[in-house]
């Protein structure tokens, strides 16, 4: 089942991947978790062969890769989609104009003005009675577009930028927005100007019924629960360098007791 068909039923949950390594992309899998979230912004993965071997590494196991872009970019949104990936979150949104190149090159006409090509994995390279009508249907209606709301200038354009049709859900990047406003650093959120951003993103997304995705850190039953009954529905439940380190954090704290 694909990513939007399972948000259609409940909230999602996946797990950032930064390592570049397929085997933490297939436990992420392994252990059921809904998407894998694969980063080109901040991440050390070198270049789009790399990704497509995690996009590859995810479809084997089961979970939907989602691609953290570089940018706006036509090409790599468009050659990211092609390998496979089931959506792409585009980083630091500011604008109307943002939003609508995103949906540019993620969706084929009429929504979109994306380029095809049949001898690509997502067209199944062209066999098994591939129709160009079909698949282009196919890829408009399961793809996955998600701006992220990171900066001041996101709210100060937030009713123009929801008002695009197209738009499946909105990152909130607590980080980087509390770093747009000069506030104190923290996927917390403490600083009210931070606060209110999510708030109003929360507000305006829930009247058009876009998603809202968000880290949630730290990950225990009570704030899972409290991050859905503040609208969020994919949940972001850290990373793979998180979860080491907390692992080898502990285990280090075992020799130390000794």
């Amino acid at each position: 089942m694909k990513l939007k068909e399972k948000m259609k039923q409940g909230p999602v949950y996946g797990i950032t991947c930064y390592t570049g390594a397929a085997c933490a992309v297939e436990a992420i899998g392994g252990w059921g978790f809904d998407f894998v979230y694969l980063d080109l912004e901040h991440s050390s993965i070198d270049g789009l062969c790399n990704m497509e071997r995690l996009i590859l590494s995810a479809l084997h196991a089961g979970v939907s890769p989602l691609v953290r872009t570089s940018g706006v970019h036509d090409s790599e949104i468009r050659q990211l989609l092609e390998m496979g990936a089931e959506g792409v979150v585009v980083p630091h949104c500011r604008t109307k104009e943002d939003v609508l190149e995103i949906l540019k090159n993620a969706k084929f006409p009429p929504m979109g003005r994306r380029g095809g090509e049949s001898n690509v994995r997502a067209a199944a390279y062209g066999t098994k009675g591939f129709s160009w009508s079909a698949y282009t249907k196919k890829s408009n209606e399961d793809t996955l577009v998600i701006p992220m709301d990171e900066d001041y200038e996101f709210s100060e354009n937030i009713q123009e930028i929801l008002d695009v049709p197209g738009i499946d859900a909105i990152n909130f990047g607590p980080v980087d927005y509390a770093l747009s406003v000069g506030a104190e650093v923290g996927y917390q959120a403490k600083d009210t100007r931070v606060q209110d951003a999510y708030a109003l993103l929360a507000r305006e997304a829930g009247k058009r019924s876009i998603g809202i995705m968000a880290p949630v850190v730290p990950s225990a039953a009570p704030d899972l629960k409290a991050a859905i009954g503040r609208g969020i529905n994919m949940l972001i439940l850290g990373n793979d360098m998180h979860h080491l380190q907390t692992a080898l954090k502990s285990l280090r704290k075992e020799i130390e007791s000794i």
